[in-house]
């Protein structure tokens, strides 16, 4: 397999070299880096990768055998049974797979965008009174396919209720999620998980009906207690990009929007409304959270400072 870059594009300063869609200007510093081809050596020990997943296994596996923690968003290792699927308020300890790994570094990754905001409200239901099933309908961002990604022909007034391999991201990634460490691995816990995903005219921002059947009995006070008190290592160590409050509960029927809510606490945290009872499950309600910053390159950011903080890097 090729792993090079394109020629054209090796040696180039990065200004020149990127095709640039935020609002604001390349940032002072960083146009003028000279762009390198995915190989060591590089300077700092800690990589990020956000590599398509066609060329991403093979280039982080050298990257750890030469000794890089590798902190990636692509789905290859995530379900390696020594490689952390992590979100640091959810399972920080899974991070003591670390020193079981074959790599002279290591490779953690980050969940699936979906699956970040979904399982940030489930945690506290799950440790407070178990889960049993759940159910899923998501309204993902187009921002979520990348770019060129979905046509404005395909996009514009319409929904399209199919998105390749989300469905099963989120019925399989929670499981090792949620899981137990073992000592040598992880335990798969047994929820019962249906997916069902959309993709829909939004710029920013998945939006995940859900609806949960619990393992003990809880009143909606409980419920709204235990996320309203949440909080979790990366907030206890003051981690530049946690979220002050992982999960912000409304109370309006309305909310969470997308526009509204999705760059609330550094786009980091998770938005929660609309609990209510089911007559199928237990509860359901609706979540929020920012596919791009918590999903992607916010959450991959954050799982390297809470190696940092803990001296495993």
């Amino acid at each position: 397999m090729n792993l090079e870059l394109p020629t054209a594009l090796q040696g180039k300063k990065y200004k020149d070299a990127v095709n640039w869609f935020m609002p604001s200007p390349v940032p002072d510093g960083i146009g003028d880096l000279i762009v390198k081809n995915c190989e060591p050596p590089f300077e700092s020990r800690i990589v990020f990768s956000g590599l398509d997943s066609s060329v991403a296994g093979e280039i982080e596996e050298n990257f750890a055998n030469a000794g890089y923690i590798v902190v990636s968003n692509s789905r290859n290792h995530r379900f390696d049974p020594d490689v952390p699927l992590l979100i640091p308020e959810v399972n920080s300890d899974h991070l003591k797979l670390l020193p079981i790994q074959k790599y002279g570094g290591a490779i953690v990754t980050n969940p699936n965008c979906s699956t970040i905001g979904m399982v940030m409200a489930l945690k506290p239901l799950f440790d407070n009174f178990g889960l049993e099933t759940v159910n899923v309908v998501t309204m993902q961002a187009l921002s979520g396919a990348g770019y060129p990604g979905v046509s404005g022909l395909d996009s514009t007034d319409n929904v399209i209720p199919f998105i390749s391999g989300e469905e099963e991201k989120l019925e399989t990634e929670p499981l090792k999620i949620l899981g137990k460490f073992n000592g040598s691995g992880i335990d798969l816990t047994d929820i019962k998980i249906s997916a069902s995903t959309n993709r829909v005219p939004v710029l920013d921002g998945h939006t995940e009906s859900i609806q949960v059947k619990l393992k003990s009995k809880a009143t909606k006070q409980d419920i709204l207690r235990v996320w309203n008190e949440f909080s979790a290592e990366p907030q206890a160590l003051a981690l530049p990009f946690a979220p002050g409050r992982p999960i912000h509960y409304f109370t309006e029927d309305r909310y969470p929007q997308p526009r509204l809510h999705r760059n609330i606490d550094k786009g980091m945290a998770t938005s929660v409304g609309r609990l209510r009872e089911c007559n199928i499950f237990d509860y359901k309600f609706t979540v929020l959270s920012h596919n791009t910053v918590r999903g992607a390159a916010g959450g991959a950011i954050l799982c390297a400072e809470l190696m940092f903080k803990k001296g495993l890097v």
